[in-house]
């Protein structure tokens, strides 16, 4: 693949002792040993102080599944349609890069993307369209990282077709990082075994858009990014909640929901064994169910508002 490049500009963390964490994938072992994943120690010290839009992809076709592969999905892949002069480019956006890079250029010039970056501006839009531009401007075979980004830098939005879905390619494991054009370092598969390690099986189901069953452990979950009002999905699943329809099928229920990115996500817990085969067609069924009651224009009733309140406060962290 090449050497690092020299100039990289990621972001590590320090020890009180001054000792540097180095970045890797926020689902990756944290470098400091604490046995917690990067995200949840000191990944998560990175990126507190950083303050970002509020919808960073707001106005682009998949917006939701943007939110999943930047939040909720080990391992997927997805093609970018750029626009302007370099419409011609082979890019795809990926969940995550061996090592944390923001984006690399292959030594034939495809270029890939990272999605799940912990450092930045905290705009995740600006900083993918940062990481892009360096990768369109670099040499093949070189690692990119994010620059200084700023309120006026491009948005993701300013560089592709914001109106062209993106076909999403959920993968098993991390082997698509590594392709015959590439001669990839020690390092690299290292990360890539790791990255690998972490990845619970995910699956995109086909009925709605930007719902994905994941399993953890021996529990499966159904995680599906919503970019509706957050009041409409609340009063939505309140009405279902009070009716018995708010579920999948016998034995799955709501457990809960959490907001990132400027969306909701609400949150189904399966029996161990269901599988996302068994769940597709009632996630779809449910999505019928759910548009009707979010076109309701009645007052919630006592009920549905006690409903709504209990699943305001079941604040899940399924990410």
């Amino acid at each position: 693949m090449g050497k690092k490049n020299s100039s990289k500009r990621g972001v590590a963390t320090a020890l009180a002792d001054g000792a540097e964490i180095p970045v890797v994938g926020m689902r990756e072992p944290c470098p400091c040993g604490s046995g917690r994943r990067y995200k949840a120690c000191h990944g998560k010290q990175a990126s507190a102080a950083l303050v970002g839009a509020s919808r960073p992809f707001e106005g682009m076709a998949s917006e939701c599944d943007l939110v999943a592969m930047r939040e909720i999905v080990p391992s997927a892949s997805a093609k970018l349609t750029l626009t302007g002069e370099h419409s011609d480019r082979d890019v795809t956006l990926v969940t995550v890069l061996p090592m944390a890079w923001p984006a690399l250029v292959r030594t034939d010039g495809t270029i890939l993307v990272g999605m799940q970056v912990n450092v930045g501006s905290g705009d995740a839009s600006r900083d993918l369209a940062d990481a892009l531009l360096g990768a369109l401007e670099a040499d093949p075979g070189e690692p990119v990282s994010i620059g200084r980004v700023t309120a006026d830098s491009p948005r993701l939005q300013d560089l592709v077709d914001p109106s062209v879905p993106l076909d999403v390619v959920v993968h098993e494991n991390f082997d698509f990082w590594v392709d015959e054009s590439m001669d990839a370092s020690e390092d690299v598969r290292a990360s890539l075994e790791r990255a690998s390690a972490y990845a619970h099986p995910t699956v995109r189901l086909s009925s709605v858009d930007s719902a994905y069953w994941t399993q953890m452990g021996e529990k499966e979950y159904v995680r599906w990014v919503m970019a509706n009002p957050e009041d409409d999905v609340l009063n939505g699943l309140a009405r279902l909640h009070v009716r018995g329809e708010d579920t999948l099928g016998q034995g799955t229920r709501c457990i809960g929901m959490f907001r990132t990115q400027g969306v909701v996500v609400p949150v189904w817990e399966l029996p161990p064994g269901t599988g996302a085969d068994a769940i597709d067609e009632a996630v779809g069924a449910l999505d019928v169910r759910l548009a009707e009651a979010m076109a309701e224009t009645a007052p919630l009733t006592s009920e549905q508002r006690r409903a709504r309140a209990g699943l305001t406060t079941r604040q899940v962290t399924l990410r």
